[in-house]
């Protein structure tokens, strides 16, 4: 009893000193059932920022690079004030706030 009480308690001081800011891109496409043949290897995360960065240039974003963070990518787009990082849905390519 005292254990389970213990680990809701940790549980839920780990949840409320979570930072406000915390992002995190979720897939809420629901239940996703694929099935394939894979020709080849896995991309490398070099081959998936330069897949990502192409794609958020094709979709108008003025990004110098990225990176896959917290399954979001994080880009470093030029604006006219200078660079800033700003976040991108993986699968919509749209920003997330």
């Amino acid at each position: 009893m005292f254990i389970r009480t213990g680990l809701t308690s940790l549980g839920l001081l780990l949840v409320a000193s979570a930072p406000a800011y915390a992002l995190f891109c979720t897939d809420d496409r629901g239940v996703t059932i694929s099935f394939g043949v894979t020709i080849g290897e896995q991309f490398s995360e070099s081959e998936l920022n330069e897949f990502d960065l192409m794609e958020l240039r094709q979709a108008g974003v003025d990004a110098t690079r990225v990176e896959r963070w917290n399954g979001c990518i994080r880009a470093f787009v030029r604006t006219p004030a200078g660079e800033e990082m700003q976040f991108f849905d993986p699968n919509t390519m749209l920003r997330v706030q």
